[in-house]
């Protein structure tokens, strides 16, 4: 696939820090203010790399709030909170050149999602806008309005229509080419976590509500419950068969649950990124395409490779010096792209607000990820 329009200086991936590209530069064009204050943070916050995964050139210059790989091919899209949508094709010899960049939001860019044919980005922020990036002509539409920011996205390809969820307690289903939602849904609080699996639908809210949805009737939850987990929801990810979800919170735990009451011996949770006494959000769930398997990452700087059937832990990998904010696997399970960055939960006078804002991508070996007996003794 090519890009028409919008194309920019080129990049890469290298093992050491890059530079960055500033505001007004271009994509992968620092501007002289935006690089100083760059290269300074870099200076006194030197960011960790300790399984050197490979590091993406031109990264977002704030922080990182979604990575979104295209169904169709090797492209990656990045929002952040400095507005912009950045594109990057990862190339066969492992090269993630800089493509495009999109800079139509007027605030802080919060989520994103491909087209099924991977022609279009689909990306909504703190504007309350949601807006369609065509990659051929590198043309931006409004698609969607919300009366609060929009943080959460997915396309309902068995229906074609885009998933809006807003801190303004709703869930809105939007046909792109109209200009009104086909349908919404009122939620009992703010959308903090959002996925879907072709008919499964799991939102969570402030105040640990989590809602499922079928796609059949996507405006009257099939079951509305609490978490089980005691605090704040932070993350969701559908089953890929369809029969449950994971739940990420900030208390450094995981639920497993399944739609279904009858399989409700089966549901459990384990704890996960802590270190001694300290405890760290799990921020981004994502299970993997061929195996079903699935990979945490948390505020602790690490990622974890687990297998829920097995209820065992398959590899865990060191921690960078930074919170990992989101994290996907791309569409044959091959890479895990990772964003190594602050996501201001302890304030902004640490010292982690400092460090830069990067992308890696981490190469999967099949034992990471591929499912295997289950040990005898505990791991």
């Amino acid at each position: 696939m090519s890009f028409g329009g919008g194309v920019f200086g080129g990049g890469g991936l290298q093992q050491q820090t890059p530079q960055m590209g500033g505001g007004g530069g271009g994509f992968g064009a620092p501007s002289p203010s935006g690089g100083q204050q760059q290269q300074q943070q870099q200076q006194t916050a030197p960011q960790t790399n300790p399984n050197n995964d490979m590091l993406v050139q031109s990264s977002p210059q704030d922080g990182i709030t979604s990575l979104k790989w295209s169904p169709t091919g090797n492209f990656l899209v990045a929002t952040g909170w400095d507005n912009k949508v950045l594109c990057y094709d990862v190339q066969p010899n492992g090269q993630a050149l800089p493509k495009a960049a999109m800079e139509a939001h007027e605030a802080p860019v919060m989520a994103s999602v491909w087209s099924p044919d991977g022609s279009a980005v689909f990306s909504g922020g703190c504007d309350n806008q949601a807006k369609k990036w065509d990659l051929g002509s590198n043309q931006t539409t409004q698609v969607a309005q919300h009366d609060g920011p929009i943080r959460h996205m997915a396309w309902i390809p068995q229906h074609n229509i885009l998933c809006t969820g807003s801190w303004d307690k709703t869930l809105k289903y939007w046909d792109t080419r109209q200009p009104n939602p086909v349908s919404v849904a009122q939620l009992p609080e703010r959308c903090y976590a959002l996925d879907v699996k072709q008919n499964l639908l799991v939102c969570g809210t402030a105040e640990r509500h989590i809602l499922v949805y079928n796609m059949q009737n996507p405006t009257q939850p099939y079951k509305q419950l609490y978490s089980p987990l005691k605090y704040q929801t932070r993350c969701i990810a559908a089953f890929p068969d369809q029969s449950g979800y994971l739940i990420g919170s900030i208390e450094g735990r995981v639920a497993v649950q399944h739609v279904e009451d009858n399989m409700k011996s089966a549901n459990f949770t384990f704890k996960c990124h802590r270190e001694q006494n300290d405890i760290y959000a799990v921020n981004s769930i994502s299970f993997h395409p061929t195996f079903g398997t699935f990979v945490t990452a948390g505020a602790d700087g690490n990622y974890n490779f687990w297998d829920k059937d097995s209820k065992q832990r398959l590899k865990a990998m060191q921690k960078v010096s930074c919170p990992i904010s989101c994290g996907e696997f791309n569409r044959d399970g091959t890479i895990y792209a990772y964003a190594a960055s602050y996501e201001w939960s302890k304030g902004g006078d640490n010292p982690m607000a400092n460090q830069p804002n990067n992308i890696y991508l981490h190469s999967v070996a099949e034992t990471e990820v591929k499912p295997r007996q289950k040990s005898l003794g505990r791991r």
